[in-house]
């Protein structure tokens, strides 16, 4: 394991953020969070409305690490084999060979994906959990690193298949864009076509950088109070009577390993109780799910109040 070295991680996050910013204008938080995401090996979902730059942010963030990039656009018609991949049979040669699907690259921009068949979505749950697929009975291992970025319109029913909570529990965030201000409007509608600038961005952050950064992680301290806290977050949504569904364990490590990364991009080699504050609405606020029907904006505020009730350590965080 390599030595902790913080200056990488506050390097690497001042050039990615220097770089998407030129594609995404005002919105270096959800680039961070990406960012974070992507060392924590998690998967995103960014939700929505159409034309605020999902794709756009995607497609800047994956040239921007470099690594292989695939896009597939979710459909009803679009067969799980068409990500995974077949065996066809080759006249020539008298063999089944393997044709591999878009599955095989680094960053995978699964765009519009509740617009797939449950049956298609469901082939997506070994590719990102288990990082392998299985066609015809032999499973391959899909190389590192591997990110499922997904984007889905909340507002559109029509055609749509919603996510299973199994699906959506294995995206480490959900993540929302919203609106620029005025002037950072003003200022991308003026200038040249985004799909221009996306094109001539050049990778800031090497794979090896990526791969030295994550054996680093589990060298962030978090102390005993720390990780008490996360704990007393977690129990409050399995506790509370409005709920019908609490964070899982898996969510519960997630936080922890987000905040781990967040103290890192932060310059600091221990977690205090900011880091945790700073990563929970967008780790937990997909893993819970309330009794009846939640209106728009019930889990954003149900997050503040927890956060808010939750006990927060003072002392003692560095261990």
């Amino acid at each position: 394991m390599d030595d902790l070295d913080l200056s990488l991680f506050t390097d690497c996050k001042k050039r990615v953020l220097e770089n998407c910013g030129k594609v995404i204008v005002g919105k270096d938080d959800v680039i961070n969070l990406v960012f974070t995401c992507f060392l924590c090996s998690g998967h995103v979902l960014l939700e929505d409305v159409p034309g605020t730059g999902k794709t756009m942010l995607l497609r800047a963030f994956s040239k921007t690490i470099g690594g292989k990039f695939k896009r597939i656009q979710f459909t009803p018609d679009l067969l799980p084999s068409d990500l995974t991949g077949i065996n066809f049979y080759n006249q020539k040669t008298g063999e089944f060979q393997f044709r591999e699907g878009p599955l095989f690259s680094n960053i995978i921009l699964a765009d519009e994906i509740n617009r797939a068949t449950p049956r298609t979505q469901s082939s997506l749950l070994e590719a990102m959990e288990e990082r392998q697929i299985s066609v015809d009975g032999v499973t391959t291992v899909l190389q590192e690193p591997f990110m499922v970025m997904a984007t889905q319109n909340p507002l559109e029913s029509y055609g749509t298949f919603p996510l299973p909570e199994a699906q959506i529990d294995r995206f480490f965030m959900k993540l929302k864009l919203g609106y620029m201000t005025r002037e950072q409007e003003l200022s991308v509608i003026c200038r040249p076509s985004t799909s221009q600038i996306v094109e001539e961005l050049e990778c800031v952050v090497s794979l090896e950088e990526i791969a030295k950064m994550k054996s680093m992680i589990p060298l962030i301290s978090v102390s005993e109070e720390v990780a008490g806290y996360i704990m007393d977050i977690i129990a409050q949504t399995r506790q509370a009577s409005m709920l019908m569904l609490g964070v899982s364990t898996r969510g519960a490590i997630a936080l922890y390993k987000a905040a781990q990364v967040t103290a890192a991009l932060n310059g600091r080699d221990f977690v205090i109780p900011e880091d945790v504050r700073y990563v929970a609405p967008h780790i937990l606020g997909h893993r819970i799910a309330f009794n009846g029907v939640a209106r728009a904006g019930d889990v954003e505020e149900y997050i503040t109040q927890l956060l808010d009730q939750v006990t927060t350590p003072l002392e003692n965080v560095r261990s």
